[in-house]
C-alpha cells in the first residue's frame, strides 16, 4: 500500500484523481474477477469525547453513512473478523470502507480487537482516521521534546503542506488561523512534532519557541495500512475543523462516497421599497413597532434606501461576484411614493438594475398575518372571537397580499418566482409564546397562490417542516445586524441594550438567559460596530458557510442605507472566505428554491438512511447504489465518473473542490444507480 500513497504524491494529482481511488480496491492477491465488494460505510469506534464527535458530524452532514460503536456502552458488538467482513454471493465483503478511531488503539495494542481491526484494514486496504493522538513513534512522529511543542495552539497560523495540497486538501489555499476567542480561556490544544519514516505531513505549523516546523496531521502509512495521524484537539464548531473537515472525509473514503458538502451562502434583504422604524436609544424600544411600552408613535425619521443606496449595492454586487436576494413589498414602496409627491428615485433605481437581483415575494404591505394582534399591552397577544377563540387574519387578507404583490412584480419584470414567499416577519407561521400554532388560513392560502417554499425563522424553527399541504418551510438566519438601525452607533446602542448587564445599564436579558454571555463593558458606540459586532458577525456567518448548511440569513433595508452597516459584514465573510479556500471551491449562492429543494433532498436521503433502505458498494471501478424509488441519491466521486446507462453512459456531476458530486438518479428503466469511477 505504501507505493500507491507515494504515487498520489509524486503525480501532484488532486484527492479526486485517480491515483487516490486506486488505494485499496482489492485484497492482496485478488483477481479482477475476484474483487471484493466494498460498502460504502463508515465505522464509527466512539469514546464520547469531541474530536470523534466532531467527525461524526461531518459525515451526518454531508449524508455518509455510518455505524457507531459505543465504547461506554457495554452492549456494544465486539470487533471481530466477522463483524467486519463476510462474503456476498460468492464475494469477500468488506461492510465499512473507512474507520474512525478516537486514537491508534482505541482497544489497547495488541488486544483481540484491535488485531482483527488492523488486519481488516490490511487485508482489505481500508484507511483508519485517529481522532486525536498525541505525538509518539507509535504514530510515526517524534516525542515532542525532539524539535517538538505540546501546549496551546490559540491563534497559530498553521499550513497545508505541498502533499497536503497534492493530496485531500487541494481545496484549501494554503494557511488557516486556529480560533482564538478569548485570551482568558485555552480553546486549542496540540502536539507539533517532526515526522518518521513512513509520515507525511499534510498540515504542519512553524514550531513554537523553536525552528522549523512540525506537523499537526499527516498520513502515516506502515504494517501495510495507512493512518490519518490528527495531533491537535478540535470540535465540530471550531473553524481549524471546519476547513480540514471536507479532506478529512475525502481521506478517508478515497475520494468515493454517497453524500456531499457545499459551502454554501445567501443573503435576503428583507422590506425593500418599505421603510423601517428606528431604534430609540433613549427609551431603549422601537416607537412605531409595538416594542416599546406605553406606545407612541415614532418620532424619528424611518430608515429607508435611496437612489445612491441602490447604485452603491449593484456596484457592490459586481465587485464582489455575490447575489443578494432583494426581498420586496411593493405596495409600502407605492404609498412612500403617494406621500412623497408621486416621484420615488429609489424604486426607478432598483428597477433599471433589476436583472441584477434576485426578487423574493415579501407580501404586498408587510402586515402581520398570523392572528389579528391585540398591541395595547407589550408584549401584544392574539384577539380573541366573542366565543373565546382566537381571531386569525383571513385566507382572503393573506390570499390578496401575495397575489397583489406578485402582480406588480410582473407588471414591472421582476424575475419572481411564484413558488418563493416570505411572509412580514414570518407571520402566518406560530410564533411563541402568543401565537402556537399556525394560522389555519396560510396553508390555503399559499396553495391557493402556487407557493412552495415559505421562509421561517431558523432561531424560532431550525428544522424544515410542511406548512398546509403542499408547501415547505426554509429556515433562515437571522444576522446580528438589526432592522431597525441605519448607524453603527445604533447598532452598537442597541447592541448594548442586549448584551450588557442591568449593572452597566443594559436589560439585563445576557444575566437571564443560560445560553448567552453578557459583555465585559457597554461597546464604544462610535468604534463598537466595527471593531466588536463586524468580526463577531461575520465569524459566525462564516461557521455557517463552511458547516455545508444552505439556509440562507436575512437582514433589511434599513441595513443598506445611511452608514449601509450591512457590507462590513459580508465583506469580512467574503474575505476570510477567499483567504481559506483556492478557486475551485467557490461560495454557491443559491436562491429560495433551490435552498427548500436542497434541504427536502437531505430529509428524504435521511429518513432513507435511518430506515436502513439504501445499499451502495464498489466493487473495483463500479459502484452501485439503490434506495427508495424517488428518493435522490447524494454522491461524490472523482473527475472522469460516468453514469452508467441503459445505453451507453453519460458525465456525473458537477465540479467542486476538484471532484464531482450530486444529487442523482438511476437511469431510465433502471432500478440502481451505477457509476463508473475512471
Amino acid at each position: 500500500m505504501a507505493h500507491r500513497a507515494h504515487r498520489w504524491r509524486a503525480a501532484g494529482v488532486t484527492a479526486a484523481a485517480t491515483g487516490l481511488i486506486s488505494l485499496g480496491l482489492a485484497a492482496p492477491q485478488a483477481s479482477a474477477a475476484g474483487e471484493p465488494r466494498v460498502d460504502l460505510r463508515v465505522l464509527v469506534v466512539d469514546d464520547g469525547a469531541g474530536p470523534v464527535g466532531a467527525i461524526t458530524a461531518q459525515l451526518r452532514s454531508e449524508g455518509i453513512p455510518y455505524t457507531t460503536v459505543d465504547l461506554e456502552d457495554s452492549g456494544r458488538p465486539t470487533i471481530t473478523g466477522a463483524f467486519l467482513s463476510d462474503t456476498v454471493g460468492g464475494r469477500p465483503r468488506a461492510r465499512f470502507q473507512g474507520v474512525v478511531l478516537p486514537d491508534e488503539a482505541p482497544f489497547g495494542a495488541a488486544s483481540a480487537e484491535q488485531t482483527a481491526l488492523e488486519e481488516y484494514e490490511r487485508t482489505y486496504g481500508i484507511p483508519q482516521l485517529d481522532a486525536y493522538t498525541w505525538a509518539h513513534p507509535g504514530v510515526g512522529l517524534d516525542y515532542t521534546d525532539r524539535d517538538g511543542y505540546a501546549g496551546p495552539l490559540d491563534g497559530r497560523t498553521a499550513n497545508v503542506t505541498a502533499a497536503g495540497r497534492a493530496g485531500p486538501f487541494g481545496y484549501l489555499r494554503g494557511s488557516f488561523s486556529f480560533e482564538d476567542n478569548s485570551a482568558s480561556v485555552d480553546e486549542s490544544y496540540g502536539f507539533v512534532a517532526q515526522p518518521r519514516a513512513g509520515f507525511t505531513s499534510y498540515v504542519d505549523t512553524p514550531v513554537p519557541g523553536g525552528t522549523g516546523a512540525g506537523s499537526l496531521l499527516g498520513e502515516y502509512a506502515h504494517d501495510g495500512r495507512r493512518e490519518l495521524v490528527v495531533t491537535f484537539a478540535h470540535n465540530q464548531y471550531q473553524q481549524q475543523f471546519r476547513v480540514l473537515a471536507r479532506g478529512m472525509v475525502e481521506w478517508l473514503t478515497q475520494g468515493v462516497h454517497l453524500g456531499q458538502a457545499r459551502n454554501y451562502f445567501a443573503v435576503h434583504v428583507d422590506d425593500v421599497f418599505a421603510s423601517d422604524a428606528r431604534w430609540d436609544a433613549e427609551r431603549n424600544c422601537t416607537p412605531g413597532d409595538i416594542d416599546c411600552a406605553g406606545g407612541g408613535d415614532d418620532t424619528g425619521t424611518p430608515i429607508r434606501m435611496t437612489a445612491a443606496d441602490a447604485q452603491y449595492l449593484a456596484s457592490w454586487q459586481r465587485g464582489h461576484g455575490l447575489t443578494l436576494d432583494l426581498v420586496f413589498n411593493a405596495g409600502a414602496g407605492e404609498e412612500w411614493k403617494a406621500e412623497h409627491g408621486g416621484t420615488d428615485a429609489l424604486t426607478g433605481q432598483l428597477l433599471a438594475d433589476k436583472a441584477q437581483y434576485r426578487w423574493v415575494n415579501h407580501t404586498y404591505t408587510h402586515p402581520f398575518l398570523g392572528c389579528v394582534q391585540d398591541v395595547t399591552t407589550v408584549p401584544w397577544s392574539c384577539a380573541k372571537n366573542a366565543d373565546g377563540s382566537t381571531k386569525w387574519v383571513s385566507r382572503s387578507d393573506i390570499s390578496g397580499q401575495i397575489s397583489d404583490n406578485y402582480s406588480w412584480a410582473l407588471l414591472h419584470g421582476l424575475s419572481v418566482d411564484p413558488g418563493e414567499l416570505v411572509t412580514g416577519e414570518h407571520s402566518g407561521l406560530k410564533t411563541l409564546p402568543q401565537q402556537p400554532q399556525d394560522n389555519p388560513n396560510l396553508g390555503p392560502a399559499l396553495a391557493a397562490n402556487g407557493v412552495k417554499w415559505t421562509a421561517s425563522d431558523n432561531s424560532r424553527e431550525s428544522a424544515q417542516r410542511a406548512v398546509g399541504s403542499g408547501a415547505l418551510t426554509v429556515p433562515r438566519y437571522p444576522m446580528n445586524v438589526y432592522y431597525n438601525t441605519g448607524t453603527r452607533a445604533e447598532m452598537a446602542d442597541e447592541y448594548n441594550w442586549i448584551y450588557t448587564s442591568r449593572a452597566d445599564g443594559g436589560s439585563g436579558i445576557c444575566e437571564d438567559n443560560p445560553a448567552s454571555t453578557c459583555l465585559a463593558e457597554p461597546l464604544d458606540t462610535a468604534t463598537g460596530y466595527v471593531d466588536h459586532i463586524v468580526p463577531n458577525e461575520a465569524h459566525t456567518d462564516l461557521g455557517h458557510v463552511l458547516g455545508n448548511d444552505p439556509r440562507p440569513h436575512y437582514v433589511h433595508q434599513s441595513n443598506l442605507a445611511e452608514d449601509r452597516v450591512l457590507y462590513p459584514v459580508l465583506d469580512r465573510v467574503l474575505a476570510d472566505y477567499q483567504a481559506l479556500f483556492a478557486d475551485s471551491a467557490p461560495i454557491v449562492n443559491l436562491r429560495q428554491s433551490a435552498i427548500g429543494a436542497e434541504l427536502q433532498n437531505r430529509a428524504k436521503w435521511q429518513t432513507a438512511l435511518d430506515a436502513g433502505k439504501v445499499t451502495a458498494y464498489r466493487i473495483g471501478n463500479t459502484v452501485t447504489v439503490g434506495a427508495p424509488s424517488g428518493t435522490k441519491i447524494p454522491v461524490t466521486a472523482p473527475e472522469g465518473t460516468r453514469q452508467q446507462q441503459v445505453l451507453g453512459t453519460t458525465a456525473f456531476g458537477t465540479a467542486y473542490a476538484g471532484e464531482r458530486s450530486d444529487w442523482a438518479a438511476p437511469g431510465l428503466l433502471q432500478t440502481a444507480l451505477t457509476l463508473k469511477l475512471p
